[in-house]
């Protein structure tokens, strides 16, 4: 009878155990599909594209496919910007991440409830996402992966490519937190090179091709940083650089089959990677303080071939 019973409560304890690693193993398999990303995004733009696709295509490579993933996309826009980091901010989602500037500062804005990541920006510093003394240790629930690389690597591939040139213009929103943080680099990279900064503000795409087309008259080689308004007329500073026969040189790698010769920069796809990677320790668990702001992993070199031929440049000088 003794024994008998020993192989009852034997026989119980072993059912409650194996429904218990059922359900935490449901459970696992259950918190896993109910994962809540939000994704904002600045606008239609080739480099914030291929962040997003980075984004996707690694949170499905490390098995979160299943994750409830919300794509707004503001075209530019603020208003519609405000309106949908609110609308993200409240979804209770796991984790929003921001690509671009303003996609980013709009989350904010809307408060730092839900976890935040920043990405395809070039100085969170200066776009007010995080102050420098906590770029190591993140205090207002938000942290990110940047863009930004050495500009005066940059700048001495442009002298490498064009040794004469002395005058080197640049064109920007000057209410564009990326293009200042490049710019105020450039400046004091062009000093340290000997070359003289010409620089003119756009206001909208719909100034970009007057601006060019006056900058080329003034400058040796343009100089061209992130900037969305920039990259949207592209082509366009494309189509005026080849006719005024004045070189552009991108900061933006996915700029230079628009318009540029050849660059040194980070692969936007590989941006959104990272970015993923960072979303990933948060939905595990980890705090967004224990998450520094990233720096590019790797650097690229990008050269337009045809108009490397147009304007008489030797990939050999580029090594």
């Amino acid at each position: 009878m003794m024994k008998k019973t020993l192989g009852i409560i034997a026989a119980t304890l072993m059912t409650v155990g194996l429904l218990a690693a059922c359900g935490k193993s449901s459970s696992a398999a259950s918190n896993k599909q109910t994962v809540k990303i939000g994704i904002l995004q600045q606008v239609d733009q080739a480099a914030l594209d291929d962040t997003k696709k980075g984004i996707t295509e690694e949170l499905k490579a490390k098995g979160y496919g299943n994750a409830k993933i919300k794509v707004l996309n503001g075209q530019g826009e603020q208003s519609n910007l405000n309106q949908m980091g609110q609308q993200l901010s409240n979804m209770g989602n796991t984790v929003n991440i921001g690509i671009g500037s303003a996609a980013a500062q709009a989350l904010q804005k809307a408060g730092n409830k839900t976890p935040m990541l920043f990405s395809a920006i070039t100085d969170p510093v200066a776009a007010g996402l995080i102050t420098k003394a906590n770029l190591k240790h993140p205090n207002n629930n938000a942290s990110g992966v940047t863009v930004l690389v050495s500009v005066k690597m940059q700048l001495e591939l442009l002298h490498k490519m064009f040794p004469k040139a002395k005058k080197i213009g640049m064109m920007y929103d000057a209410g564009e937190p990326n293009a200042q943080a490049i710019v105020k680099r450039a400046r004091k990279a062009m000093k340290q090179l000997g070359m003289t900064p010409v620089e003119k503000t756009v206001a909208s795409a719909a100034d970009v091709e007057a601006t060019a087309r006056a900058l080329a008259k003034q400058c040796d080689v343009m100089f061209i940083p992130n900037d969305h308004i920039a990259a949207v007329g592209m082509t366009t500073i494309g189509k005026v650089s080849t006719e005024t026969k004045t070189p552009v040189v991108n900061t933006d790698p996915t700029m230079i089959k628009f318009a540029g010769v050849a660059t040194k920069g980070a692969n936007f796809e590989d941006i959104g990677r990272q970015t993923a990677d960072m979303a990933i320790k948060i939905i595990k668990g980890k705090k967004v303080s224990a998450l520094p702001v990233e720096s590019p992993k790797k650097i690229q070199l990008v050269m337009n071939k045809k108009r490397m031929q147009f304007f008489g440049i030797d990939a050999s000088v580029l090594k």
